[in-house]
């Protein structure tokens, strides 16, 4: 069996925005499936759930430093976000600010949005440059757009369509504890190293379904432990008033069942650690650099056959990387760009091109995993001055 279920008529660039799942480890959720329709009641009921669940915490916050008392899982890191917004939304008042860049994500920019209307807060937003040289320009821009009424900052560990490794850790230790911040780190675990207590911040959620190549459906949040006692799920279900027995206090019961729904994602992703862990002779490590090495690469090909200087240090660059593209006036008001239909039905290749920051403007993104190799980039290149042309 091969380790990737991935089309082999298919040049799959575009790990980030969904991620793929080693087979292994989609026929060990098939096996919790299983178990759970022999008896559903009793799986449930009796234990069998949380006491896998609390195993599958455990490992993610062994691999991204947290203590699992702080740690919960969602179906991803929009819902996580959303959560924690609100959480939040009762202690803002009037006038209040919740902080954005230019690169946020738009699901998570919405929250935001929708927050701030109910409270009678505002969104605020430091433009990022893109293109641009160090890091600097990020934390200016960001702590030049913090004013004495910033409450939250919410902030990419690594940007969706520009694929930049956000100095938040400079960010963190600049603002907390005055300004609370959430760092939506959906790209980051599995492709930078992250560590979530080192880091600092008020909260972080994650995905697990990217970089760390679980089954769909699996994300966590963690929240420092001075911020836990006035956190619930998005969703509010039993935990609320006690009524499911998590072992883990407030924090967990409030997300620990929230309905019924397939927990496999969430139960199976210590399987994913594992059998990505043994693709490579260095484990996680070599995974993590030889993916960032592929990454590299092939925007060196892109930039060099599109004539222009890289549009971000090496530095910033993790295992997705973004390049300008010339302006097309037929991008319209559309997120994503003609030429990313156009790369899928000519020539085989899935990558997205987004429509960023507006039109006509416009960035295609790389993505790098082990199922990649430097040809890869090599063909794109050539199938993007063909579309050009």
């Amino acid at each position: 069996m091969t380790a990737w279920l991935l089309d082999p008529d298919v040049l799959h660039l575009n790990h980030g925005s969904f991620g793929a799942t080693p087979a292994v480890v989609l026929d060990a959720q098939q096996r919790i499936r299983e178990r759970i329709e022999a008896n559903p009641t009793r799986f449930f009921l009796e234990g069998e759930y949380q006491e896998r669940l609390d195993c599958s915490r455990q490992a993610v916050a062994q691999f991204v430093g947290a203590d699992p008392a702080g740690l919960v899982f969602v179906t991803n890191a929009t819902t996580g976000v959303n959560s924690v917004l609100r959480s939040l939304e009762p202690s803002l008042m009037p006038g209040d600010e919740i902080l954005v860049t230019d690169h946020e994500y738009n699901a998570c920019a919405n929250a935001a949005a929708v927050t701030a209307s109910r409270a009678g807060a505002v969104v605020t937003t430091a433009a990022v440059p893109f293109p641009l040289e160090n890091r600097s320009e990020v934390v200016d821009a960001v702590l030049g757009a913090v004013t004495d009424r910033t409450r939250i900052l919410l902030i990419d560990a690594v940007t969706s369509a520009t694929g930049l490794v956000m100095p938040v850790d400079e960010l963190v230790a600049q603002l907390e504890p005055d300004v609370r911040v959430l760092v939506d780190a959906a790209h980051a675990p599995g492709m930078v190293d992250f560590d979530v207590t080192e880091l600092g911040a008020s909260y972080v959620t994650a995905n697990c379904h990217k970089w760390m190549c679980s089954a769909k459906g699996a994300a966590f949040l963690w929240v420092r432990s001075d911020r836990r006692d006035d956190m619930h799920h998005a969703v509010v279900s039993h935990g609320y008033n006690g009524g499911w027995p998590s072992q883990g206090g407030h924090l967990h019961a409030q997300f620990d069942w929230t309905g019924t729904h397939d927990p496999t994602a969430w139960l199976t992703v210590a399987d994913a650690l594992a059998a990505v862990e043994a693709m490579h002779p260095d484990g996680w490590p070599g995974v993590k650099a030889a993916i960032r090495g592929l990454c590299l690469g092939g925007r060196d090909v892109l930039i060099e056959a599109l004539g222009i200087d890289p549009p971000a240090p090496a530095d910033m660059i993790g295992a997705i990387a973004s390049v300008p593209l010339p302006p097309a006036d037929h991008s319209g008001s559309a997120i994503f760009d003609p030429l990313m239909a156009a790369l899928r039905e000519r020539h085989g290749i899935e990558l997205p091109v987004f429509t960023w920051p507006a039109p006509p403007d416009r960035v295609l993104r790389i993505s790098a995993h082990l199922y990649n190799r430097p040809e890869d980039y090599v063909r794109l290149v050539e199938a993007v001055a063909a579309e050009l042309r």
